[in-house]
């Protein structure tokens, strides 16, 4: 992949008061994958990464590309670590010499914790856990906030400026070198503190602590409180995922036109946040077994039914319960159908999963099956995934929706959609007894069902 130096990675440029993931690395031993996956990190360069072993073994695992966050799925960029197991992250707070901090580091904390934890261990069925370390003391920078020119399009070299003091200020409270992730928050009172400036921050020279090079960091500026799923948002492009809005060119207040309210990838305020099945792939949360490729050729059977779990429910069998990533199957996960996908090209594959009110999803709008369009050539912002609006003419939610053209974009039970573009038809049969969605996929067709 190539490298991005001093790109702010994840910005949201639409909405203030947007939270943010870093990178930091560890030098304490870990075990197994892990420990080599985190010294592949440490020798590589800031965005490119030495390829690493991911959903290998089916035709439908998209190939990565140089694209920045690219969704393929051949191979890991091991420049970023993967979320499994536990994480730590820290969590600094930074006060200015011009303004006395009105909240403790502890009431911070609360704005994000343990909210950004418990979401990803929803998501993940248990298998990633973000475990926060609060440094409980306000660490004063030798600057008022307002020195540093704090903004949404933040000059590299006053941003750089307020990193190294950041971290200076940091060093006799917090090794570096303990934590895979480090959040930077600062006072959200002091005057010259702007949340547009919420970002994940790569740095081309690396700022040396601890022995570490730290590498990206995140930079928060929210208000207390802050906007939902923002940290959780942010942290997503510290696991290499994009984002799934895309910047209007005509500089408009439209960013949700792809994917509407389905995955914070796309909006951190959308009423389905739960990440979409192919990110859950791409991070080792299902496995080869929970995913069913679907063959385009001529000996494949023009009909096939297949049995698809809601995304947000938990595994049978527990949280946690089969998990071994994206490069293996287990038969413990077998039942545990959650995707199912048609390769339609090179880099472009045509995604189905279901989606139920549960879980992170507990405020979607409406359940069903949900199709969706994935590039795995495609940039963060640039549309990497769109979502399949199989009720073109209606709306949903209109009052809660960040895009209500597709707030109600699932098909429902009895209700089907044909693919002209892949000479498919998507038919929803009906649910079982234990909730799941029963799915019948014709081939070699366009008429609706």
């Amino acid at each position: 992949m190539v490298a991005q130096p001093s790109v702010p990675d994840g910005v949201d440029d639409r909405r203030t008061g947007r939270g943010v993931s870093p990178l930091g690395l560890r030098t304490r031993h870990r075990v197994g994958a892990v420990l080599a996956a985190l010294a592949a990190f440490m020798s590589v360069g800031l965005v490119a990464g030495p390829l690493r072993a991911a959903a290998t073994g089916t035709p439908c695992a998209l190939p990565r590309t140089d694209a920045h966050h690219s969704l393929g799925l051949d191979t890991w960029n091991a420049s970023y670590p993967r979320p499994e197991g536990t994480l730590d992250a820290a969590l600094l707070f930074l006060s200015f010499p011009d303004a006395e901090p009105m909240a403790t580091p502890r009431e911070l904390t609360k704005d994000h914790f343990p909210a950004t934890s418990d979401f990803f261990e929803r998501a993940s069925y248990g298998k990633f856990r973000l475990r926060p370390h609060t440094v409980d003391r306000w660490i004063e920078m030798p600057s008022p906030a307002g020195s540093y020119r704090i903004q949404r399009d933040w000059d590299s070299g006053h941003r750089t400026s307020y990193l190294r003091d950041a971290v200076a200020a940091a060093d006799p409270y917090v090794d570096f070198g303990a934590y895979d992730v480090v959040y930077v928050v600062a006072d959200p009172d002091a005057p010259g503190v702007n949340s547009d400036a919420t970002k994940v921050v790569n740095l081309e020279d690396p700022i040396k602590a601890d022995g570490t090079d730290i590498k990206r960091l995140v930079t928060v500026f929210e208000q207390s409180p802050p906007d939902r799923n923002v940290l959780a948002h942010e942290t997503g492009h510290l696991f290499d995922l994009p984002d799934l809005y895309q910047r209007p060119t005509d500089g408009g207040a439209d960013w949700d036109t792809r994917v509407g309210d389905w995955d914070l990838m796309g909006s951190q305020f959308g009423l389905a946040p739960e990440p979409f099945a192919w990110h859950k792939w791409k991070l080792g949360w299902l496995d080869r077994a929970q995913v069913t490729c679907l063959s385009n050729t001529d000996s494949t059977p023009a009909q096939s039914v297949h049995t698809l779990r809601p995304l947000a429910a938990p595994p049978r069998g527990g949280a946690g319960a089969g998990g071994a990533g994206a490069s293996g199957g287990t038969a413990g996960t077998a039942g545990d159908k959650r995707l199912l996908v048609l390769r339609t090209g090179e880099n472009e594959a045509l995604a189905i999963e279901a989606r139920d009110r549960e879980g992170n999803d507990e405020t979607l709008c409406r359940q069903g099956v949900l199709l969706y369009r994935v590039r795995s050539d495609t940039a963060s912002t640039e549309g990497p995934v769109e979502v399949v609006d199989a009720h073109p003419g209606t709306s949903g939610c209109l009052d809660r929706s960040v895009h209500a053209e597709l707030a109600d974009a699932p098909l429902g039970v009895g209700e089907s959609y044909a693919d002209p573009r892949n000479a498919l038809r998507v038919e929803v049969l009906g649910r079982t007894a234990e909730g799941d969605w029963n799915i019948e996929i014709t081939r070699g067709t366009t008429e609706p069902g």
